[in-house]
């Protein structure tokens, strides 16, 4: 099958399933295609789906990420040691694991098509990390709490795993307990990674954007947090800041340019 064929048949799968879809047309035009596919797998409640869907959806997203290109930990180079900055996609990074923005459901972003790094993950992993949130969350038996982490296999991003955790929602001015909320998300991370001997890390720039918390300040306290862990414990685990807008790249650039922040 090709690319369209397959997607074709994702979609029609996906259409068959809600008997409230099943009047939608798929469009022509591929990038409507597109949209249409990601929006039904959006909306997509966590339930079981066929083998032969899962085997055209792999194979879909494998090569859909691999069309958008894939960059490799070994191909970055540190700004300190164990420690690397890098601007991009965080769904096309291979390393051990990437860190995802999660709210406190843990079923990734049911919103159609939307902009936030949930629904980027839930969607180039496939309709099995659903599945897998929520049968992880009904065992818990209540939602995530704040500041904590869930580890997840990753499906068909090129990591091998993806940890889960819920960042402090900002209401006006940020206060201490958001600052130790976000700390605690980047500490949370890392024991859960070191706990499943997981090597590397890739941090999106949580709690910033949909939860309001200011750039620069999430930023210096990634960087401390993620500094303090690793020189506190003696951890040779890698960490990337991923950042996707320029200017948190720049704000990540300047902490790590700063005398107070070296060594």
């Amino acid at each position: 099958m090709t690319q369209q064929e397959r997607r074709i048949y994702l979609i029609g799968e996906l259409l068959k399933e809600q008997p409230k879809y099943r009047e939608i047309e798929i469009p022509q035009n591929e990038q409507d295609q597109k949209q249409l596919l990601r929006s039904l797998m959006n909306v997509r409640p966590p339930y079981p789906i066929g083998k032969d869907f899962l085997r055209v959806q792999d194979t879909y997203l494998q090569e859909e990420t691999a069309r958008k290109g894939i960059t490799d930990l070994s191909d970055l180079q540190p700004v300190q040691d164990g420690i690397y900055l890098w601007k991009g996609d965080i769904t096309t990074l291979r390393c051990d694991a990437i860190v995802n923005a999660a709210n406190s459901q843990m079923l990734g972003c049911f919103c159609p098509c939307h902009g936030c790094i949930d629904n980027a993950i839930h969607t180039y992993a496939g309709v099995q990390l659903r599945l897998a949130c929520a049968e992880m969350m009904k065992k818990q038996g209540h939602e995530e709490a704040t500041g904590q982490a869930k580890f997840t296999p990753a499906y068909n991003l090129p990591c091998d795993y993806i940890l889960h955790t819920v960042g402090p929602i900002v209401s006006g001015s940020v206060t201490q307990n958001d600052k130790k909320l976000l700390a605690s998300c980047y500490r949370s991370c890392l024991e859960l990674a070191e706990q499943n001997g997981i090597g590397s890390v890739a941090f999106c720039c949580i709690s910033t954007g949909e939860f309001h918390f200011p750039n620069e300040k999430a930023a210096e306290i990634a960087v401390q947090t993620v500094k303090e862990y690793r020189r506190w414990t003696n951890s040779k685990i890698e960490v990337i800041f991923n950042v996707f807008k320029q200017m948190d790249y720049e704000i990540y650039r300047g902490l790590f340019e700063r005398a107070s922040y070296i060594g």
